[in-house]
């Protein structure tokens, strides 16, 4: 299948890009290479991304042509999006980079005859301070970033319901391992403790507890609607481990691994933080088939040996 991944350059997009190219599938990556954090991890990541002879299109959803980008798609995977809950970044570009550009996308791949899934990623922010519900549960978000992905989600399901759009969502939950953007607790706190320098942890973060799940779970959990496209129009599912540790003994296993403690130094709240994660994933076992296998440990060393071999030194 000819299929489109927005987002390819960033942590998600790239491996599912990857994967897709592996499983024979023609390729097409879109990336606007924002200055959200440094262009050059990005273009590490493209970098792999076209070794596997995947074509990459510097474009911006919000403004630009997407026409050529999109023609004689069968699948677009739609994972580009202003991420994040910072208190930094303005309300308008969450706006503008997750809603506006969601429905530029939806406009451009309207029109579309060989179209046959448009996959929306959306994210268990959704859900708010306690991200522990079924599908079918009110979502209550609380930043800026889970109220305008599930606006984001509502208009492309809305497409679905109003204009027949072959359209799906799936929640993703916790994301971690390779690739890892550069702000998220993982990434940060291994930096800190090659660098030997504070990491800055938000005051009772440690008992948050979280359903981190690794990259390949969370990719296995998008391949697999392609083999149920039908069955998954209209549909919202939960991805991600039902595995669930607390942020406390996350650091643990990284101090673990690398056999160095973190100088950990606390720092006032994050507004908006969810308190508790935990992917309620019956809906993906039943229809998806998706079943997540790697445990902490074996994530988080691997993420270990990316960061120390691909980043250090590098960027």
């Amino acid at each position: 299948m000819r299929i489109l991944v927005t987002g390819v350059a960033g942590f998600i997009g790239s491996h599912l890009a990857e994967r897709l190219a592996d499983m024979g599938h023609h390729v097409v990556g879109l990336d606007c290479f924002t200055d959200y954090y440094d262009r050059a991890l990005k273009e590490i990541n493209a970098e792999d991304v076209r070794s596997k002879g995947v074509e990459i299109l510097e474009l911006d959803l919000a403004q630009d042509d997407l026409s050529a980008a999109v023609d004689g798609m069968d699948i677009v995977f739609h994972l580009a999006a202003q991420p994040g809950i910072s208190a930094t970044t303005p309300f308008e570009a969450y706006v503008r980079n997750n809603l506006t550009a969601t429905y530029r996308l939806l406009e451009a791949v309207r029109p579309s005859k060989s179209l046959r899934g448009f996959i929306n990623v959306s994210t268990s922010s959704v859900y708010g301070a306690h991200a522990t519900d079924p599908e079918d549960v009110p979502p209550k978000p609380t930043s800026y970033y889970g109220v305008t992905k599930l606006a984001a989600e509502q208009l492309v399901l809305s497409y679905e319901r109003q204009l027949g759009l072959p359209a799906c969502s799936l929640r993703l939950f916790s994301v971690y391992g390779e690739r890892e953007r550069p702000e998220k607790l993982y990434r940060k706190l291994i930096a800190s403790i090659v660098d030997d320098a504070e990491f800055p942890l938000y005051e009772g973060s440690l008992e948050h507890s979280r359903s981190f799940t690794y990259v390949s779970d969370i990719i296995d959990g998008l391949v697999a609607v392609l083999d149920r496209l039908d069955v998954c129009r209209g549909e919202i599912f939960n991805i991600g481990t039902d595995i669930e540790i607390t942020t406390g003994e996350g650091i643990r296993l990284v101090e673990k691994i690398m056999n160095k403690k973190a100088r950990l130094v606390a720092t006032p709240r994050r507004p908006g933080d969810q308190l508790k994660t935990h992917a309620n994933i019956d809906k993906a076992r039943r229809i998806l088939g998706y079943d997540p296998q790697v445990a902490p440990e074996q994530g988080l060393r691997a993420q270990v040996e990316w960061y120390c071999t691909k980043v250090h030194g590098r960027v």
